[in-house]
């Protein structure tokens, strides 16, 4: 019984999406490197940064491993379960969660912070692909029942406060909706009275420091010292790094500390700035490689649930990956979104190596029916 486990363990792995899977090494790699350069200015944290990262690496791995064995039919069986425990742990996480920076979103664990909200984002994509496949968005009244699925974690997370995990929540719907073959009508319609109810929002549902955010995004000189000092900084830092970059651990704005939270929210300015537009260019090939092939496990799949699937988890890389660049750049307000495999962060790259695990279940079973038809045939 172990001999043959152990058999459709190494037929798994030779079905692996190898690119995929170097493509995001690649990143993550990057990412420690900018990590230990990003932290190694006046604090001198970059060693323990890159040290702590690179565990999380190979927890993620591990994870990957676990549930590309366990199989995404398991799991998205098990959807609703997931979904419900994880709003139980995020109605409990301003209870237990210490205030940082004015958020109650991490608790601490046995000397490290855990992220409720970014395991959330799984277990979202799982219950909306169940969901979702089971009921179709083809009606306005099934329409309104999987924006319901999505509205109970956005409120949850709203009161922590996070906003920018409700928009990713908000982002991944809207993408798994249309996947799922929702009338753009609907979709039209839901976006427009969005934008309809945005100024309400803007005046009374922001705080202070949220509408300010969004006033320096227009013009960071209103506030230069303040709200629109991290924007200023980051342009300065990306616009330094030129074509080629200054090099390795030659980055000032980090390293003397003008660029506030290097490692994480503005790591893509690190990056800049040492490595400059070709860098960046690279990047970015990398990111569109990735979305190619996940995109590409779904549209083989021959059940809708992984299609779905698979879009929300398309649409939770790209929208962080925009927004951290576009903030990073100046072309999107500050909300404080990692950038996906590059930023610092253990609970964000675990969650991001469980769903790729998931993925690579996906395209590992799709290689094995197209195997058994090819001899078959």
């Amino acid at each position: 019984m172990e001999s043959q486990s152990i058999s459709l363990i190494k037929e798994d792995i030779a079905f692996l999406d190898r690119p995929m899977i170097g493509c995001v090494l690649v990143l993550v790699l990057w990412g420690i490197v900018c990590i230990y350069s990003a932290g190694a200015g006046s604090l001198g944290q970059g060693g323990e940064l890159a040290v702590k990262q690179t565990l999380w690496l190979f927890l993620g791995c591990l994870a990957l491993i676990v549930v590309m064995i366990a199989g995404h039919n398991r799991l998205l069986d098990a959807a609703y379960f997931i979904y419900g425990l994880t709003l139980l742990i995020l109605l409990f996480t301003p209870f237990l969660a210490p205030k940082v920076k004015g958020a109650q979103s991490w608790i601490p664990i046995a000397g490290f912070r855990f992220q409720p909200s970014e395991l959330a984002k799984i277990s979202l994509i799982l219950m909306m692909s169940k969901f979702l496949s089971r009921y179709p968005p083809l009606t306005f009244r099934t329409f309104l029942a999987g924006l319901g699925v999505m509205a109970v974690p956005v409120l949850l997370v709203l009161l922590q406060p996070d906003a920018g995990s409700a928009l990713v929540y908000v982002v991944i719907s809207l993408g798994m909706l249309l996947a799922a073959g929702a009338p753009l009508r609907y979709l039209g319609g839901l976006i427009g009275a969005g934008a309809a109810f945005l100024p309400f929002v803007i005046l009374f549902g922001l705080r202070e420091y949220q509408r300010m955010r969004l006033l320096v995004f227009i013009d960071p000189m209103r506030d230069p010292l303040g709200a629109g000092y991290n924007v200023i900084q980051s342009r300065i830092a990306v616009g330094s790094g030129g074509f080629w970059g200054k090099g390795f651990m030659m980055g000032m704005q980090s390293k003397l500390r003008f660029l506030p939270e290097p490692h994480t929210d503005f790591i893509f300015s690190v990056c800049s700035e040492e490595f400059g537009f070709v860098g960046d260019v690279l990047l970015l090939i990398l990111f569109a490689v990735l979305f190619c092939r996940i995109i590409g496990a779904g549209a083989r799949s021959r059940d809708p649930r992984c299609r779905i699937f698979v879009a929300g988890v398309a649409m939770w890389i790209w929208v962080q990956m925009f927004e951290s660049i576009g903030m990073s750049i100046g072309l999107m307000p500050v909300t404080g979104l990692p950038l996906p495999f590059l930023s610092y962060g253990g609970s964000a790259l675990l969650s991001l190596f469980i769903v790729l695990g998931l993925v690579e279940s996906i395209y590992i079973e799709n290689n094995k029916f197209r195997s058994v038809i090819h001899a078959l045939s």
